[in-house]
């Protein structure tokens, strides 16, 4: 795909300078993927006008029907195996001089930009495919002790950040590096450069990229300093420096930063920025049930979401200080969210459900036949279309449609479906299944040379999968294994 970020859905793409061999799990954390960046040139005006306060503001648009029950089963109809790239090979023995990156390890991440595939493994190992020769262009490990976390398409200028760290510092700090696609298709990965060589992002330090607002945020613990960044150009925009904060979280025009507080404290200290400048726009705190762990604060818009241990869920204007509450039987503290901006919803991530929520509290879809292979949803196994009106996920297998069953030890194999779900309606509208007998490998064209070799059957390719990926424009779902081969499904 050549990468397309889904318009108004919240990112946080945020890679932590992890101590020793944590770097084998990247610390991706909402589960989302990277939206494109929108236009925020008056964003103080809008968040002070909007978000905090007086003027008018316009209704949010309504969750209308969508048309993807329409339009999604048709698109998906009759894919089938169309290729099968394989991660490694003998030739990453003369690259690298860490064995473990030698080591057939799952892909944790794909990436797709123009006709280059990035398949990331989770031992650190990263390798472009070409989708159109479908060859292998190369590692973009270019350095043989080069650990790579994370991967990020800067659309703005067509290149690809990788987010790595190093045997020669005991992989303790982060360092990021730049390649425009171009040269990636080129093999050129030398004319890449590095970025952010001024920040020391080691332990607890980290760099977020927010493709909704343009911006990079990375903190530095010496000085307790975060920095942000224009994604654009990498200029450095301004700093904040406090000891006393606890986190900060990037919604569309602003920063919500948290300060330090302790459970026994009956009230969190919280001020909003202008994400654009660093202005304050809103100072206040937050109380808060005295003695009770906080699950979660996050902002949308105007609307601040607090949920404590065993407590309901509570809904804030920061505006007016209205509240709403969501009973705690009700709404269960989720692993991760995606905010869904232009919809006015946000996707709730609990025990391998999905569910849809307005900020009334209300639940607007619950659906069906989308139980979720992981029980830990992460960015990288999920995928949102552009228009916010489906979801694509790597699920268990239905009972009623389980064909595939041990007879004898009656489990299900190991191997699931992908699903596509109307976000609207709950409705699973597709579904590449290992129960479809008409799901097969897609014959060679006569004449195609470029055709890769696919030694997975059906089954296999849907065993175990680790990462999901969509192209939009080229209708192609990428999905990489716990056996480091991605396999491109297509009609």
């Amino acid at each position: 795909m050549e990468h397309h970020h889904k318009p108004g859905l919240r990112v946080r793409l945020r890679i932590t300078a992890a101590r020793r061999r944590a770097w084998l799990s990247a610390c991706l954390r909402p589960p989302c993927r990277k939206p494109p960046r929108r236009d925020h040139s008056d964003s103080v005006h809008k968040v002070a006008r909007r978000e905090i306060g007086g003027g008018h503001r316009r209704p949010p648009r309504p969750a209308a029907p969508s048309s993807s029950s329409f339009s999604c089963p048709e698109k998906f109809r009759n894919f089938q195996l169309q290729e099968e790239y394989d991660t490694y090979d003998d030739e990453v023995h003369f690259l690298v001089k860490l064995p473990f990156l030698c080591t057939r390890t799952k892909i944790i991440e794909i990436v797709a930009a123009k006709d280059v595939i990035f398949a990331l493994a989770q031992s650190g190992l990263c390798a472009a495919f070409n989708r159109t020769t479908n060859k292998r262009i190369c590692y973009l490990n270019i350095s043989p002790d080069e650990v790579i976390r994370s991967l990020f398409y800067n659309k703005n200028n067509e290149s690809l950040i990788t987010v790595s760290v190093y045997e020669s510092d005991r992989f303790s700090s982060l360092k990021c590096r730049t390649t425009p696609i171009e040269y990636i298709r080129r093999g050129q990965l030398k004319d890449g450069f590095p970025l952010f060589e001024t920040e020391s992002l080691k332990y607890p330090g980290f760099v977020e990229f927010d493709d909704v607002n343009g911006k990079v945020l990375t903190f530095s613990a010496k000085g307790c300093t975060y920095k942000v960044f224009d994604l654009k150009n990498y200029n450095f925009l301004y700093s904040i420096c406090d000891e006393n904060i606890q986190e900060i979280k990037i919604s569309p025009g602003i920063m919500l930063v948290i300060y330090n507080y302790k459970k026994t404290n009956c009230h969190v200290p919280l001020t909003i920025l202008s994400i654009e400048d660093g202005t304050p726009l809103k100072t206040f705190n937050q109380l808060l049930h005295r003695n009770r762990k906080v699950d979660f604060i996050e902002q949308f818009n105007e609307k601040l979401l607090v949920k404590q241990d065993k407590e309901n869920l509570q809904i804030i204007d920061v505006r007016n200080s209205d509240l709403i509450e969501v009973n705690k039987t009700e709404f269960m503290t989720p692993s991760a969210f995606i905010f869904l901006y232009e919809n006015n919803l946000f996707l709730t991530f609990c025990n391998r459900t999905v569910a849809a929520w307005n900020f009334r509290g209300e639940l607007v879809t619950s659906f069906e036949d989308h139980e979720l292979w992981h029980p830990n949803c992460n960015t990288n196994n999920i995928y949102i279309t552009a228009g916010h009106d489906l979801i694509i996920s790597y699920c268990k297998v239905s009972k009623q449609r389980a064909d595939c069953v041990d007879s004898e030890a009656g489990e299900v194999l190991s191997m699931g479906s992908i699903n596509m779900s109307d976000i609207f309606t709950g409705k699973c509208v597709a579904k590449i299944s290992p129960a479809d007998p008409t799901l097969t490998i897609a014959p060679r064209r006569r004449g195609d040379d470029s055709r890769s070799t696919i030694r997975s059957t059906v089954p296999e390719a849907l065993e175990d999968i680790t990462a999901l990926f969509y192209d939009e424009d080229r209708n192609e779902i990428y999905t990489g294994n716990s056996k480091g081969l991605v396999h491109v499904w297509s009609n």
